[in-house]
């Protein structure tokens, strides 16, 4: 089904908004070929305090998600500090002979990629059979990705780190669910924290929804929540604004603003090649910025280079 209540809008959005063949036909990179060597250079130039700032929930099986559509991360330890003291690791594992007094632990971590705070791939979404850069969405079997994969991301983002802090701003500790941030409202933000915004920029938009749902997540992974508007993805598209980071589960209102499921998604994800990522914990860089009174800075979120993989969790860290 393609005729639906908005669907005229979203072509609208689509057209104007595409970067398919923009950087060539095997382009992988979507928008974070918006950051050039001037790009990273600047960014490097913002370390003034010294500080660095995890942005990234831990995983564990305190995360957010209910098991409906994904689990939360579960570490599994294979070896421990108790089998070493209760003498199970006399002898070394792979042939390595007798311990005599050394120990270890060991672990697996089984984990959904986009479990915790992660990074969408450009294979990720498909719109009428179609991912990023018009490639088919067959390619993605159960094999993994044969375009868009994560891996593509490998070293990529790293970049100037524009902290958008919206609840702040509207001087609520959290918006509501529903609440669609508007275009209005992230420039109203960049100007009263004296940021500006430039090409090649992530752009961490926090709403304080994760901090009021940490004790009891309930329906944070999928239900009602506030996000950046439908109508935000032309002036994302005119500003090149290499990625888009919150604190929600999918960035995006919700309800969405269309009869369609994530239609920022399609616009911004499919067609323009946006790096999204998703479900940041921006609790303690709220209130750096705010003592510090800087809104820009180093951000480093790596992705780990998973073969094919439509999503990643990520380690990220703003330095100011």
């Amino acid at each position: 089904m393609t005729d639906f209540e908005g669907a005229d809008l979203l072509q609208k959005y689509i057209d104007a908004c595409s970067n398919w063949g923009r950087w060539g036909g095997d382009d992988q990179l979507g928008t974070l070929n918006h950051i050039g060597p001037a790009q990273l250079r600047a960014a490097a130039a913002l370390v003034e305090h010294g500080i660095s700032v995890n942005v990234s929930l831990p995983y564990d099986q305190r995360g957010p998600q209910t098991g409906s559509l994904r689990a939360n991360p579960r570490n599994i330890m294979t070896a421990t500090g108790a089998d070493h003291v209760a003498g199970a690791q006399e002898i070394l594992p792979a042939g390595f002979g007798p311990a005599k007094g050394y120990g270890r632990s060991d672990d697996i971590l089984i984990v959904p990629n986009q479990a915790g705070t992660q990074w969408d791939s450009l294979s990720h979404i498909f719109w009428k059979g179609k991912m990023y850069g018009g490639h088919s969405a067959g390619l993605v079997s159960s094999a993994g990705a044969a375009r868009n994969g994560i891996e593509n991301y490998a070293g990529k983002l790293v970049m100037r780190g524009v902290f958008l802090d919206v609840a702040r701003h509207l001087g609520v500790e959290a918006l509501e669910p529903g609440h669609a941030i508007s275009v209005e409202e992230l420039e109203a933000t960049a100007a009263a924290q004296g940021v500006e915004i430039r090409t090649g920029d992530c752009l961490l938009i926090r709403t304080g929804f994760l901090e009021a749902r940490r004790e009891a997540w309930g329906d944070y992974a999928g239900g009602a929540s506030p996000g950046i508007s439908l109508h935000t993805a032309p002036w994302i598209h005119e500003k090149e604004i290499a990625a888009v980071a919150s604190d929600t589960w999918g960035v995006e209102v919700r309800p969405n603003e269309v009869d369609c499921f994530q239609p920022f998604h399609v616009v911004a994800l499919v067609h323009m090649g946006l790096a999204i990522g998703e479900i940041f914990d921006f609790a303690e860089l709220a209130e750096t910025c705010a003592r510090l009174d800087t809104y820009e800075f180093l951000f480093a979120a790596p992705a780990l280079p998973i073969t094919g993989a439509s999503g990643s969790p990520v380690a990220g860290v703003a330095v100011l």
